[in-house]
């Protein structure tokens, strides 16, 4: 009897549960049929104010896919009008908030040449490097628009050295030129991968003069002892020796400029050997010659 009632107590409590969710559903179906069709009203409606208004509601909600077409529409009809730049600011503002990079980036810009003296010009010239920011592709692949955005950011603290932003747009510009210190770094480290050492020499050497602090100097360094020995030991006889001593030269620069190095022990196994094969050719220079 008492697992009957149990039973029955259960099978009431999902019910009022399952009741209890079908009106929720049914609310918010309501709610979303509503605020269709007031959003509908808002875009058949000839009222510009109306439109603003609402407009900039939505924009301050996040609504950003609402609030864009509007916003696109206030432009042709409030051009030459005090409200003109306020609704391209929020045009371009909504286009960054869709996360439409390329056109937020042209809308900003834009929007700060326009109106230049506009508080409002200096988030813009940053949020457009942003644009670029977020643009800006992994170190492997090309980086056109990481140059851009290096440029657009160093053009925002040009043109507001005082911003509050300068901080956050210095800080980018560190985090983009890394990007590109290692895209090149990689390529010289990938000549020396697939045995192409003369190229990976000469790469690395640009490396180290464009980038003198580099955290890959060290292994930049010890590349170069390596890729020099190897180059050495695939030459022709006649240019073997004067590459062997380069490799003497490579390490000591580099042991001179890590001591503590864990590639050091590699580096000097290099040096070694080279200095073996200058002795061995040494000493058939002067057999050849006793001879």
């Amino acid at each position: 009897m008492k697992i009957e009632i149990l039973n029955r107590l259960f099978h009431i409590d999902r019910v009022f549960l399952r009741a209890v969710k079908n009106c929720i559903c049914a609310i918010v179906v309501v709610i979303s049929i509503a605020s269709c069709s007031e959003y509908n009203k808002v875009l058949k409606s000839t009222d510009t104010e109306l439109k603003y208004t609402k407009a900039v509601e939505y924009f301050n909600k996040g609504e950003y896919y609402k609030s864009l077409p509007i916003f696109e529409e206030l432009i042709g009809v409030t051009r030459g009008s005090q409200r003109a730049e306020d609704v391209q600011f929020y045009f371009a503002r909504c286009q960054y908030g869709v996360q439409d990079y390329y056109l937020a980036n042209y809308y900003l810009k834009t929007f700060a040449k326009s109106f230049p003296s506009s508080p409002r010009s200096e988030e813009c010239l940053f949020l457009a490097a942003e644009c670029s920011y977020n643009l800006s592709p992994g170190y492997t692949l090309d980086q056109t628009e990481t140059r851009s955005a290096i440029d657009e950011y160093q053009l925002f603290l040009d043109q507001y050295p005082g911003s509050h932003l300068k901080d956050s747009a210095s800080h980018r510009i560190e985090d983009l030129s890394f990007k590109l210190e290692k895209k090149k770094f990689e390529i010289a480290r990938q000549y020396a991968t697939t045995m192409r050492y003369n190229a990976a020499v000469m790469a690395l050497n640009d490396f180290l003069k464009e980038y003198p602090a580099s955290k890959f100097r060290e292994e930049a360094m010890f590349l170069i002892v390596k890729s020099r020995y190897e180059h050495a030991i695939g030459s022709i006889e006649s240019k073997k020796m004067d590459r062997l001593h380069l490799v003497s030269e490579s390490f000591h620069n580099f042991a001179n400029s890590f001591p503590e190095s864990e590639m050091l022990k590699d580096a000097e196994s290099y040096h070694k050997k080279a200095v073996r094969e200058l002795a061995k050719s040494s000493s058939e220079t002067v057999n050849i010659t006793d001879n």
